[in-house]
């Protein structure tokens, strides 16, 4: 789908392209791409390679255009509704007074920028400044992700303190990987911010909302990395505690087998197919329970007093 957003007081949807509008793509078909291809010169393999998932951020350059690609967090939930982050790539193309993004993926940064640019009523806004707008509000939608999935896991911690439960040491696995991927994506949007930090030297633009973009950029790096430890700590703690409980069953199991072993082999010198002294006595049986009852008792004391159970 192909819309046209003009920035006064704000970003108002309009009807057809005008200079210096803002050409919002999302989920394109092979007619739409080939009527930005035949309209505006937009690059075709470019426009194509937004479309895969696993597209780094960069900068290129080709026929007076500038090409940026960078990537945005998003949030979808599993058939088990379970909540679930990922990145994807946004395609920014940038010529004279045309302006295009294309983006394949279900997103809520460029929706809620519009609403923000309303809600703080933004005058118009250059090409370089509305990248740069875009950017910011990417960094502010991985800090509130970053602080969903904090959330979550504080949750998981605390059931897992009640009880070690594999579904959750499975939840905690995936907010990992979410965090993982966010560290790469804003590693490479911080690669891209500073080379279009070069670029705008020589253009005009808003040197405040430049500096906005890197610090927001690095303070989710930073938060991300920081939540990527303590997960990964969290891990390790938790692997110790299942390491520990399964020494404390192992260590209850042979005390277990040790102590039964013992009357195992009284029974078994008593039950010799010889001739013993006891074999016709009627208290021969019960002496025999009562030295094994004796030995195992015997054999509990020795090994606490040992520090066996310790």
């Amino acid at each position: 789908m192909i819309s046209y957003w003009k920035c006064k007081e704000g970003f108002d949807e309009i009807n057809h392209w005008k200079s210096g509008c803002w050409i919002k793509v999302s989920k394109p078909t092979a007619d739409e791409l080939s009527l930005l291809t035949q309209r505006f010169a937009a690059p075709l393999d470019f426009l194509d390679d937004a479309e895969d998932i696993e597209e780094r951020p960069r900068v290129d350059y080709e026929n007076n255009w500038m090409l940026v690609i960078v990537r945005i967090p998003c949030k979808r939930s599993d058939k088990d509704n379970e909540t679930q982050f990922t990145t994807a790539p946004l395609a920014v193309l940038i010529r004279d007074d045309v302006f295009i993004t294309v983006d394949y993926y279900d997103n809520e940064v460029l929706d809620d920028f519009i609403s923000w640019s309303k809600r703080r009523h933004m005058s118009s806004v250059k090409s370089y400044d509305l990248l740069l707008s875009l950017m910011l509000s990417t960094s502010v939608w991985y800090l509130k992700y970053l602080k969903q999935m904090n959330t979550m896991m504080n949750a998981a911690e605390a059931r897992l303190e009640k009880k070690m439960d594999n579904d959750e040491l499975m939840r905690m696995m995936g907010l990992g990987k979410y965090l993982i991927y966010f560290i790469t994506s804003l590693k490479g949007n911080a690669t891209v911010l500073a080379r279009i930090k070069l670029r705008a030297r020589s253009l005009p633009h808003d040197e405040a909302l430049l500096e906005d973009v890197e610090i927001e950029t690095q303070q989710a790096l930073d938060t991300a990395s920081i939540y990527n430890d303590i997960l990964d700590r969290l891990q390790e703690a938790y692997s110790s505690v299942i390491g520990n409980n399964l020494n404390r069953i192992m260590k209850t199991l042979t005390v277990v087998t040790i102590l039964l072993m013992v009357p195992t082999v009284v029974a078994g010198f008593y039950g010799m197919n010889v001739r013993i002294f006891m074999e016709e006595w009627h208290w021969g049986f019960p002496l025999a329970v009562a030295v094994s009852v004796v030995l195992m008792v015997g054999c509990y004391l020795f090994m606490r007093h040992s520090r066996f159970f310790k």
